[in-house]
C-alpha cells in the first residue's frame, strides 16, 4: 500500500483507537516489523500518534521507530522499582544501539514489573516485543539510524538523571532548574530529533546552532509542562512532585491513597498548576522558530503534522487554563476539528505561519492574565 494511502487508514485507526482498552492479543499476533510499529503506536504515543502519521514517508517510519524505543525507555522507567536495576536498564538499552551493526542485541527484559493497567501491560507488550520494532530499525540508511540512536542514549542518560534526582530528593524536584532540565531530557531531546529528522528528509544538514538548539528545548517544556500540569495529584500519590511547595503533600499517606486529597492539598495543586501553566505558554514564541528552522518546503505534510501537534497542546492548555482559574480562548476541540485547522498548513506556508500565531497570541494573553 502506498503510504499516502496509508496514512489515511492509519489516522482513521488512530482518532478511533481506544487507548484504555488496547487489543493485547491482537498485537501478540502481529509479525510483520512494520504493521507491528503501526498497530501499537497509538498505545505509547497517545496524540502524537497522529502527528507522526502527519510526517513525510521518509520520516514517518524513523519517528515511529524512535517514538516506541522512547516508550520502552518510559517503561523500564515507570515499571521496575528498584532504582539501581532500572538504571542499569535504561543504559543496556542504549548501549545496543548501534549505527553499523544489521542486528541489535536482546532488548533487557522486565522480569518484575509494577503494572498497573492495560495501558501498562500494552507498553511491557512492546519491550517484549522490541525486536520487531528493531527489525525496522536495521532497514534505515546510517544517518537515519544515527539520528535515532542518539535520541535514545540521551533519553536514556536523561532518565537516569531523573531516576538519581527523584531518589536523592525523596521524589521531588526543589527548584525550576531542576523542573527545566527534567522537560529537557524528556521532550527537549526528542524535539531535537523531530528537527534533524525532517531536515535531513529535504536535504539539510541535521546540526543545529546553539540558538536553535535552545529553541527546541524550549518548545519540549512547552509541550512536557502539558504533562506535568494534568498528572499532578496521580504523581503525587505515587510519591513525585514537581514543585518544592508540595513536599510536605509527599510524606502525607493521604496524599498516595486513591481518595481525593483534603481542601488544602487541592489548592496547593491548584496554586502549582497555574503557575506553571503561565510558565508553559511563556514558551510559545519558540513553537514558530523551530519550525522555521526546519526550511521546508513551499508544500508540506510535515508542516500540517507540527502544526496539529501545536494544537493538541492548545487544546489541553485551554482546558488546563479552565481548570485553575483562566478565562480559556476559543480554538478547536474534536480531533476532526484540529484536523481541519491544520491540514491548510500543508499547502500553505502562511496558513501555517498564521495558526501557529493565532496560538502563540492566546497563549502570551493567558500566561499574562491576572
Amino acid at each position: 500500500m502506498p503510504f499516502w494511502l496509508r496514512r489515511q487508514v492509519l489516522l482513521y485507526r488512530y482518532v478511533l483507537a481506544d487507548r484504555d482498552r488496547p487489543d493485547l492479543p491482537a498485537f501478540a499476533r502481529i509479525y510483520d516489523p512494520e504493521d507491528f510499529v503501526w498497530a501499537i503506536l497509538p498505545h505509547a504515543a497517545r496524540t502524537f500518534a497522529a502527528c507522526i502519521a502527519l510526517m513525510p514517508k521518509r520520516s514517518a517510519l524513523p519517528s515511529a521507530v524512535a517514538y516506541l524505543y522512547c516508550r520502552m525507555l518510559d517503561t523500564y522507567e515507570d515499571l521496575m522499582p528498584d532504582a539501581s536495576a532500572r538504571e542499569a536498564a535504561l543504559r543496556a538499552f542504549a548501549a545496543r544501539m548501534s549505527t553499523t551493526d544489521r542486528a541489535l542485541a536482546p532488548a533487557p527484559s522486565i522480569e518484575a514489573a509494577a503494572d498497573r493497567d492495560e495501558r501498562d501491560r500494552a507498553h511491557l507488550l512492546l519491550v517484549q516485543r522490541a525486536h520487531l520494532v528493531d527489525r525496522v530499525f536495521t532497514t534505515f540508511d546510517q544517518p537515519t539510524r544515527e539520528i535515532v540512536r542518539d535520541l535514545v542514549r540521551d533519553m536514556a542518560e536523561g532518565m537516569c538523571w531523573s531516576s538519581a534526582t527523584f531518589a536523592a530528593q525523596g521524589g521531588l524536584l526543589v527548584s525550576d532548574a531542576q523542573l527545566t532540565e527534567y522537560c529537557r531530557h524528556v521532550l527537549g531531546n526528542p524535539t531535537l530529533f523531530g528537527i534533524r529528522i525532517l531536515r535531513l528528509q529535504y536535504g539539510h544538514t541535521p546540526t543545529l546552532s546553539d540558538s536553535e538548539r535552545e529553541d527546541a528545548m524550549r518548545v519540549g517544556e512547552l509541550v512536557q509542562l502539558a504533562n506535568v500540569t494534568r498528572d499532578i495529584e496521580k504523581d503525587l500519590r505515587r510519591g513525585i512532585a514537581y514543585d518544592l511547595s508540595l513536599q510536605g503533600d509527599l510524606s502525607r499517606d493521604v496524599a498516595r491513597s486513591a481518595g481525593a486529597p483534603d481542601a488544602g492539598a487541592e489548592e496547593r495543586c491548584r496554586v502549582v498548576r497555574e503557575r506553571l501553566l503561565r510558565l508553559a505558554l511563556t514558551r510559545a514564541p519558540s513553537y514558530p522558530r523551530v519550525i522555521e528552522s526546519i526550511r521546508l518546503p513551499g508544500w508540506s505534510i510535515a508542516r500540517a503534522s507540527a502544526v496539529l501537534m501545536l494544537l493538541f497542546t492548545e487544546r489541553y492548555y485551554r482546558e488546563c487554563a479552565r481548570r485553575v482559574g483562566i478565562t480559556p480562548w476559543a480554538g478547536p476541540d474534536s480531533t476532526v476539528d484540529l484536523l481541519a485547522h491544520s491540514l491548510p498548513a500543508t499547502f500553505s506556508a502562511n496558513a501555517g505561519r498564521a495558526e501557529m500565531a493565532r496560538v502563540e497570541r492566546a497563549f502570551l494573553t493567558a500566561a499574562a492574565a491576572r
